[in-house]
């Protein structure tokens, strides 16, 4: 099959977007080619303009625009690369109310996050929420002009047909990840399906967590049998949405299902074993390098399950790599990541590096440890508007693995939405929390090749642990050190009722500099207000009203 080229933004690609109303009848959505106005006049009997509908769904959660850096936005009234976009907002409401992240920027309302302090109508929170849905509503598009009865009313060959069955399926993952990130942030929203009106004035029904967790673990279930099998490394359909994907996801919302519904069943536990232990048997594999997992080719890891792309020529934006990588430097630590920026915003407080005993001595060994930017020599905040003091974390690196410096102005690479390395995290915390089809001696395998590749090539065994270790909180604090950056942890201290407890203080928590606990109403964020102004089938979450 055609590899979908994300680089390329094409202008009659959702045609039926032209009259698309929005979702949550406040979103502003921009027409892709004013010229363009009915699906008889786009879609054919060939795969070009079903390729190129794909293809921007696709590039929804790499760019917020049609042109480079982010312009011609595909939603008005944001920016789209800092508010509007994909991967730059979700880093930030992951990230900036946690001990991975506090930012010196006073930009708009970004110290509202690690304050605590964000209402409902935050922009930031609007813009991503926005962004949610309009990626829900072409996927839904997509899906209303692909029925069988419509191509087989445009002459579509028994093959097309076969080929747009897999492209439905990849919409439906791509739609099914999308209300994921509305479940776990908002736990509650508008409910956006195939047989919802597209266009007209109806607005669309509210929906519980329950109602939203069993959506998206249907649509997941059903789109397996249409999606590619498992590829493990660069191939020709590297990018592509496949069953693997379906599978890690689906053992993300049932790992944190409990915590959506407020309830304690182990039975989601089993769900989250039986998806891990499918990606597993998938044959992908550890990256021997962890920091190659991060570099401008890690499309060459056979770790990565789902990437979200980057190319800084072909695709520019202000979100994405190219945020991740100069956020976090400023010009005296810029030449260690090659950032194409030196911003000076976003770095850890103490307690994260903390994490890295050092009474441990063997944490020096540690490939992960050398990713914390302790240069500064000022790791305790004091004065947040001083970017040197923290931690930065220089994790996403904008060079290869074998050390060529990426000349582009923008950055190159992938962000591993999905990795291995995540599984055998899922799947040993599943087994602690009581789930079946794991066991806790194949669990502390799993842990221990983890810390044996943050040992690299030394040869030592010294970070792995024995079964008496392997708890709760050596799980919580092991996702810390091996998936900071990577816009897991707020997700990870909710899910351990951390975030908002006073039980775990980092600096800045609550806007105190010691730290406080907060109430736990921002545990969940809420809907905008705009939203709830539009749609009064929606209902506020506890505590913003």
């Amino acid at each position: 099959m055609k590899r979908i080229k994300y680089l390329t933004i094409i202008s009659a690609v959702v045609l039926a977007l032209v009259s698309l109303s929005s979702c949550t009848n406040d979103l502003n959505v921009t027409p892709l080619d004013k010229k363009i106005s009915t699906a008889a006049s786009t879609f054919k009997n060939s795969a070009a303009p079903y390729t190129e509908f794909l293809a921007k769904i696709y590039a929804g959660f790499s760019t917020g625009g049609l042109a480079g850096g982010d312009n011609n936005l595909d939603i008005s009234g944001y920016d789209g690369g800092s508010q509007a976009g994909y991967l730059r907002p979700l880093w930030n409401l992951e990230e900036l109310p946690t001990d991975e992240a506090m930012c010196a920027w006073n930009d708009a309302t970004i110290q509202n996050f690690h304050n605590f302090a964000w209402t409902p109508t935050d922009v930031f929170l609007n813009g991503f929420y926005s962004r949610l849905y309009y990626q829900i509503t072409i996927a839904t598009a997509f899906m209303q002009q692909t029925t069988d009865a419509q191509l087989t009313a445009r002459g579509c060959s028994a093959s097309l047909i076969d080929t747009i069955h897999t492209y439905r399926a990849e919409a439906r993952f791509l739609r099914a990840m999308a209300y994921d990130n509305v479940l776990d942030l908002f736990r509650n929203g508008p409910l956006v399906t195939d047989a919802s009106p597209i266009g007209s004035s109806a607005l669309p029904p509210y929906a519980t967590a329950q109602q939203l967790l069993s959506y998206i673990t249907t649509e997941l279930n059903a789109c397996q049998a249409n999606l590619l099998p498992p590829a493990v490394g660069f191939g020709p359909t590297y990018g592509h949405a496949n069953q693997a994907a379906a599978w890690a996801l689906l053992a993300r919302v049932y790992l944190n299902a409990n915590t959506y519904l407020g309830t304690s069943s182990t039975q989601y536990y089993d769900s989250c074993l039986t998806n891990c232990n499918k990606v597993i048997a998938a044959g992908y594999k550890l990256e021997p390098t962890y920091q190659n997992l991060f570099t401008t080719d890690n499309y060459k890891s056979q770790e990565i399950i789902f990437p979200n792309i980057y190319d800084g020529t072909n695709l520019t934006t202000w979100g994405g790599l190219m945020f991740l990588e100069c956020s976090v430097v400023d010009s005296k630590n810029q030449a260690v990541t090659n950032a194409p920026g030196a911003w000076g915003g976003n770095r850890a407080v103490q307690e994260f590096v903390a994490r890295f005993n050092p009474e441990e001595t063997n944490y020096a060994l540690d490939q992960r440890y050398s990713m914390l930017y302790q240069k500064f020599n000022h790791p305790s905040i004091d004065d947040n508007t001083q970017f040197e003091q923290g931690t930065p974390l220089l994790k996403f690196v904008n060079y290869s693995s074998t050390g060529v410096k990426n000349t582009a102005s923008f950055a190159t690479g992938a962000f591993p939405l999905f990795r291995l390395g995540d599984i055998y995290l899922m799947y040993a915390e599943a087994v602690l929390r009581g789930g079946t089809g794991g066991t806790q001696a194949q669990a502390l395998t799993y842990i221990n090749d983890l810390r044996d590749r943050a040992e690299g090539s030394s040869g030592f065994t010294d970070l792995e642990i024995t079964s008496s270790q392997l708890t709760l909180p050596f799980i919580l604090e092991e996702r810390a050190r091996e998936m900071f950056a990577e816009a897991t942890r707020r997700t990870d201290l909710v899910r351990f009722g951390m975030l908002t407890s006073g039980t775990y203080l980092w600096q800045w928590k609550g806007g105190v500099k010691n730290g406080q606990g907060v109430d736990s109403h921002f545990n969940i964020y809420p809907l905008p207000s705009s939203d709830l102004n539009a749609n009064p089938n929606l209902k506020q979450n506890p505590g913003y009203n």
